[in-house]
């Protein structure tokens, strides 16, 4: 707790919707965050939020949540984005649709060069994270519109949980005994890293084999299952929420404590000219160090090509 006394441990939230909600609550049940300020355009919704959960502080003693403005995100450590158009609204929730989740790049870069000036004139030194989609892109533009490095967007650390989930629930083993990544962007042109997933040292496939279950069909289950997770929870109850705000949360709580943790993120990439998320080591400045994976070589391909149609679609918006 020393390394998150102070400064260090404040952190705002912009955009007070489902998955900044779910953050907050997230971050405040984990109690490794002393201050939360929450920030809308609704500044009246933000107040409601804070004030439900301020009722609820007695549990979490250490952690005070309160409304504000810009301004009060002063001496923040981080700060994260989650306001925008989300896929439901945006009519991002067609399994067939190759664009997935670029569809909500055009409304979103407009909600972002709204707020990242403000944000980095209030809190100059905060780490930013992108919560809102497309996030890859996204951090591209708020990198842009911050000029500064230290962006970090939570990237395809969701879909890393749901992958391993999957093979977990599948193979009958605890999720936290399985080592598997997704990289590259969080939507269609992800790239499943079956080369380098393992249970306990031993590669999944190897374990597949032993058991004779079919690779391919296994590969396809899981992948499909993965892919349209939050659709399928869109579906349910209208917002894909909760799992993010969890990840988030312990985004934030990793940067603050300056805890050094390797998970995949999207941080910009000088390699693929573009930000792309891979198993990265996280602390106070937000990225420190991009780790590479064993990759096969269609793996590594497919990280190539998801890097160039995002290089590709958020040039449009950095050359205006």
């Amino acid at each position: 707790m020393l390394a998150m006394e102070g400064k260090a441990m404040k952190m705002g939230i912009i955009g007070v919707g489902s998955v900044g909600s779910a953050i907050a609550m997230a971050a405040a049940s984990r109690a490794r965050v002393r201050e939360v300020v929450l920030v809308d355009r609704n500044r009246a919704r933000a107040k409601a939020v804070a004030t439900d959960m301020h009722y609820g502080e007695a549990l979490s003693p250490l952690v005070t949540i309160r409304d504000g403005d810009y301004v009060d995100l002063a001496d923040a450590g981080l700060a994260v984005i989650t306001a925008g158009i989300n896929e439901k609204a945006g009519g991002a929730t067609d399994r067939s649709d190759p664009a997935g989740r670029l569809r909500l790049l055009d409304a979103n870069v407009a909600v972002f060069r709204d707020i990242v000036p403000r944000l980095v004139k209030a809190a100059p030194q905060a780490v930013i994270v992108v919560a809102t989609d497309p996030p890859e892109p996204l951090a591209d533009v708020a990198r842009h519109l911050a000029g500064h490095d230290r962006i970090v967007d939570a990237g395809t650390y969701l879909d890393s949980l749901r992958f391993r989930l999957h093979i977990a629930e599948r193979l009958g083993v605890g999720p936290d005994s399985v080592e598997a990544n997704v990289v590259g962007e969080h939507g269609t042109s992800s790239v499943f890293l079956w080369s380098s997933a393992r249970i306990g040292g031993m590669p999944v496939r190897e374990l597949l084999g032993r058991r004779k279950i079919e690779f391919a069909t296994f590969r396809k289950d899981v992948e499909q299952d993965v892919r349209f997770a939050n659709i399928t929870i869109i579906e349910g109850i209208g917002a894909s929420q909760y799992g993010i705000g969890m990840v988030c949360a312990r985004i934030a709580e990793v940067i603050l404590g300056d805890e050094r943790a390797v998970f995949p993120v999207g941080s910009y990439n000088p390699r693929f000219g573009t930000t792309v998320s891979l198993p990265s080591i996280v602390g106070r400045q937000g990225v420190i160090e991009v780790l590479e994976p064993e990759m096969s070589d269609d793996e590594r391909q497919g990280l190539e090509r998801g890097a160039a149609r995002l290089r590709e679609t958020v040039g449009k918006y950095l050359s205006r």
